[in-house]
């Protein structure tokens, strides 16, 4: 054995050390949030159980709300997409649909479906933004208005949105996303129940497989695609677990852009959403707590599990690594913007438990995760493998994952199940626990790269792909969506 060798395994021992005390930090912290999630899940089931959304759809307190949704190349699902916001069970409604200088059909698409006509274009820029080309009414729905402007990515359709709203409340949510009919009442019912709500965010699930038809989800079905399959396990993960087990630890950091709820004004307060970043919807949730709490005023940010939206997931390891890549690059600048919060005790529970948790675990895990393939290949190369270590680091890394995936699919068929056919449910299981065998690796690789790229200041969305939730299996191809200029949706 030559000297760098036996200086390698001098350091063994710190290595093992380092990276078991860190997966005990990780093990804690799974375990703290999934009780707290459990515990949530179960108090939610009790509560909502049996009551009828009536209380809300007919109150006269009712909020008004204003559906935003930006779309930028988005004709393969825009007119599915917004057929569902149109047929959704709440009474005061408004759809805003705001079509970012789209090179494809898009508008084209809306114009011919909902039988656009031209109106006014009177904007009052309470949000600084780029230009509005055009702003249309629908004959056939009256509370359907489309947006045509010039691109400037999907921060800035969104204050545009906001700028155009009139609803007390607004629902934030992607152009290619189907609402479930009932999900807004449910999404708006904390509002109703506590006025110092500021924001709600619903659950999203993974569409592929399914049967979908005028706008919504017929027929629930897990993916036989095996990308799309794993996906299922992560968001039932990522949402019953991570965003409900928030709610008990002392509230959310992250609503997704796909589905949430906002106050608008406190939207606006805050400045809108930020335009050079590509972790907007975190971004926004932290402007608005941190204002809340400099402020001195109570609030709550809640995860409504019942609230359900679909979404169509990407299929390719190509496709789904710009995802992963830009999602962590988006944390990063998040957790950087706002880095003075962290183990502030001003900021309450979000500065001193959210914050160091998505720093230490979220950002951080995958690379020390990675550190730790290659201290394991370094053992193998000095000769100084212990099987136990290695076999303890693969139950630590892996067994925990496979765990929660399955607990994840358990306390959704326990609470809010949508899967009828055991075949389906089986499916999930064996996608959940296929999962840690490759799939979790690659996710591993991309989430590193993505925070590579961002020490690099890349601020790149990447190109993206859509098949449109109609699309049978077998059908045509993927149709490539052109990628936006920089922060662009």
């Amino acid at each position: 054995m030559d000297l760098s060798a036996l200086s390698l395994a001098r350091l063994l021992p710190y290595f093992d050390r380092g990276i078991f005390a860190y997966f005990v930090i990780l093990i804690v912290a799974y375990g703290t949030l999934v009780a707290a999630a459990l515990w949530e899940l179960l108090a939610h089931v009790l509560r909502v159980r049996g009551e009828s959304r009536q209380w809300v759809l007919g109150s006269a307190v009712s909020p008004s709300i204003s559906i935003l949704a930006p779309a930028y190349n988005e004709e393969a699902t825009i007119a599915e997409s917004v057929t569902a916001l149109l047929a959704l069970h709440y009474a005061n409604l408004e759809v805003v649909v705001i079509n970012d200088g789209s090179p494809d059909r898009t508008l084209d698409v809306l114009r011919e479906r909902f039988a656009l006509v031209p109106i006014h274009t009177i904007v009052w820029k309470r949000l600084e933004t780029k230009p509005v080309r055009a702003l249309y009414r629908s004959r056939t729905h009256p509370n359907l208005v489309v947006v045509d402007k010039v691109n400037g990515g999907k921060a800035d359709a969104l204050n545009v949105g906001l700028n155009l709203a009139t609803g007390d409340l607004v629902c934030v949510i992607d152009a290619d996303t189907i609402v479930d009919s009932d999900a807004l009442p449910r999404l708006a019912r904390p509002f109703l129940s506590d006025a110092s709500t500021i924001a709600t965010g619903g659950m999203i699930r993974v569409a592929n497989g399914s049967r979908v038809a005028g706008g919504r989800v017929l027929e629930t079905r897990a993916p036989r695609n095996g990308i799309a399959g794993m996906q299922v396990s992560e968001y039932l993960r990522a949402f019953l677990f991570g965003r409900l087990g928030w709610n008990h630890l002392g509230g959310t950091l992250i609503i997704s852009g796909a589905f949430g709820l906002f106050q608008r004004e406190a939207m606006i307060a805050a400045g809108g959403y930020t335009h050079d970043t590509v972790g907007e919807d975190m971004e926004l949730v932290l402007k608005l707590r941190r204002r809340a709490y400099e402020a001195g005023q109570r609030h709550r940010v809640l995860f409504v599990p019942d609230a359900v939206a679909w979404t169509e997931v990407p299929e390719t390891t190509r496709v789904l690594g710009r995802q992963r890549d830009r999602w962590h690059r988006g944390l990063a600048d998040v957790l950087w913007r706002h880095r003075r919060l962290i183990f502030n005790p001003k900021y309450g529970a979000m500065g001193l438990v959210g914050l160091p948790y998505f720093l230490i675990v979220e950002l951080l895990a995958p690379v020390t995760e990675l550190i730790g393939w290659i201290a394991l290949a370094t053992w193998v190369w000095v000769g100084a493998l212990n099987g136990e270590v290695a076999l303890l680091f693969f139950l630590l890394a892996y067994g925990l994952n496979a765990l929660h995936g399955a607990l994840a699919v358990l306390a959704d068929e326990l609470s809010f199940p949508r899967y009828e056919r055991i075949r389906d449910r089986l499916l999930i299981i064996a996608w959940s626990m296929l999962e840690s065998f490759g799939y979790r690796q690659l996710t591993v690789l991309w989430r590193v790269r993505g925070l590579w790229k961002y020490l690099r200041g890349r601020t790149d969305w990447g190109r993206m792909e859509r098949r449109g939730f109609s699309t049978p299996a077998g059908g045509a191809p993927a149709r490539p969506l052109e990628a936006a200029p920089a922060t662009s949706a």
